[in-house]
């Protein structure tokens, strides 16, 4: 006979999960401590499954509740769960993965997951062969579901899921994704290519006998009207030309016009994962005998992505208000611009050292620290202003002349990170214009943005090497009596720019 909860036991817990979502820190506190108590019976995380699977008159962030301490409470005892309470759970999930709720799905999924990751997926051989069988309901929510929860565990066991612990199911499970490219439904489709996505990097078999097959799907999808299906289009396309350049290369004329509309995308996370693309493809060396020929269209698009985004305004609050009068904070200062984590590239242009932005310290405040479309954005111009050189600068030359000194400070504060994104690329074809332009930064200095002043004191330090080669009195002291009275200060509000410290310490 199957588990039963006791009455008047699932209502005390039912009672300790509505507490939990109390506001009352004191209240949260006495919840979690009769939580880690109720731990030490063994059928305890039975009334959890109970509440999240069965308790359907219950609302559903409780049960979700109920679900995510299940699943704190495997991640930290596993090992400590009776078999019969293993065994629960799992019956459990695999039989409420249909569930009406997307929350309470998405919450099965999860826990599915979690147990996966305990070294499950080689002691419960039914899983996958469940999931996969019930993608082919026709129970919307049970195939999305059952899909979700494929998603989850390929996200998290893509190695083992591509070994022979388990028989290698990738055999079964790619094909069986493909299939479900052309769904009627946008969250399969985005499912579906989502759980292929996990496999590129490490270039699965499975994956590999069938990659024209998936590459002919993702550009039959290519003007999907959903945003999740573009972004995980273009996340696809972009680890493609990092390990199958070959398949993609007679189609590159198609993926870089692709490209440069996805990268305008309305939606910023599809246009972010488009504009990784220049990122990769710059690392590619047939990068300028491909891209040429559309760098005239491509650089006005990344300069427009180098803007703050509303979000990011709003997000930065109090920085973007007049505040000259005000000393900076070293906080303040610190430019919100850094390079990407995973396309890391280091350079030598004569100028400085190689990695003279790699250990710099950018990173901006906590609002900003993700990677978005204007770090991205400014870190494509980078690595391509190394791959083009001067060849760049007659098509960015205009627009810098634009957005310098235009009267909207947020366009005049991306002109000024645009000047600091090439310098590294493009120093020596802008050597002849720094003489005009070294002054217009120093007076940048002096902004009523904080956020001019923070980007334009990086900015200056991307120069620093060429300014401390002109005769001091011509750059070097201006500078230093516009930032204000004493080195000291002056050096904390630029503490994290080394090569602004280094053009100090030559003026001293």
């Amino acid at each position: 006979m199957a588990w039963q909860p006791d009455r008047s036991g699932l209502q005390q817990i039912i009672q300790l999960l509505k507490e939990s979502q109390s506001p009352d820190t004191a209240t949260q506190r006495a919840v979690q401590e009769k939580l880690e108590e109720l731990n030490k019976y063994p059928d305890f995380n039975n009334y959890l499954i109970f509440v999240l699977t069965k308790l359907t008159t219950e609302d559903e962030p409780t049960r979700s509740l109920s679900g995510l301490i299940l699943k704190n409470n495997v991640r930290a005892h596993f090992s400590k769960f009776p078999q019969e309470v293993i065994d629960f759970i799992k019956t459990e999930c695999l039989g409420s993965i249909g569930d009406p709720s997307p929350l309470i799905r998405a919450t099965i999924g999860i826990l599915i997951t979690t147990i996966a990751n305990k070294g499950e997926l080689t002691h419960w051989p039914q899983l996958l062969p469940h999931l996969c069988q019930r993608l082919d309901s026709e129970d919307y929510n049970v195939c999305e579901g059952a899909f979700g929860a494929l998603q989850k565990i390929c996200e998290d066991s893509a190695e083992i899921l591509d070994s022979d612990a388990l028989d290698r199911p990738l055999n079964i499970m790619i094909p069986k994704f493909l299939q479900f490219f052309k769904h009627s439904s946008p969250k399969i489709r985005a499912h579906a290519i989502s759980c292929v996505n996990q496999f590129i990097i490490g270039r699965a078999q499975a994956l590999m006998v069938h990659i024209d097959q998936f590459i002919e799907n993702l550009f039959h999808l290519a003007n999907d009207d959903d945003a999740e299906v573009r972004k995980n289009i273009c996340r696809a396309l972009v680890m493609l030309l990092e390990v199958r350049m070959d398949r993609l290369l007679p189609h590159m004329h198609s993926i870089i016009e692709y490209m440069l509309l996805r990268t305008q995308d309305p939606d910023e996370t599809v246009a972010l994962e488009a504009c990784e693309f220049w990122l990769s493809l710059a690392e590619q060396p047939i990068c300028k005998e491909v891209l040429s020929s559309y760098m005239e269209r491509l650089v006005p698009i990344l300069v427009r992505g180098m803007r703050y985004s509303e979000i990011d305004i709003i997000l930065l609050k109090g920085d973007v208000e007049e505040d000259e009068m005000i000393p900076d904070r070293e906080e303040d200062i610190r430019p919100r611009f850094h390079r990407s984590k995973t396309h890391h590239i280091k350079h030598d242009d004569g100028y400085g050292d190689d990695d003279d932005m790699s250990d710099d310290g950018l990173d901006d405040d906590d609002a900003l620290s993700d990677w978005n479309l204007r770090k991205c954005s400014a870190a494509a111009l980078d690595v391509l202003a190394n791959v083009f050189r001067e060849d760049l600068l007659p098509t960015l030359l205009p627009i810098l002349k634009e957005t310098l000194f235009h009267q909207d400070w947020e366009i005049k504060e991306s002109g000024i990170l645009v000047l600091g994104a090439i310098a590294e690329g493009c120093m020596t074809g802008m050597v002849p214009h720094l003489p005009e332009l070294l002054p217009y930064l120093i007076g940048c200095l002096s902004d009523r943005k904080a956020l001019v002043r923070s980007i334009t004191c990086w900015t200056l330090s991307r120069y620093a090497h060429w300014v401390v080669q002109q005769p001091h009195e011509q750059y070097l002291k201006p500078l230093m009596t516009e930032v204000g009275p004493g080195l000291v200060c002056f050096d904390h509000r630029i503490a994290s720019l080394r090569d602004m410290r280094l053009l100090l310490s030559h003026g001293r």
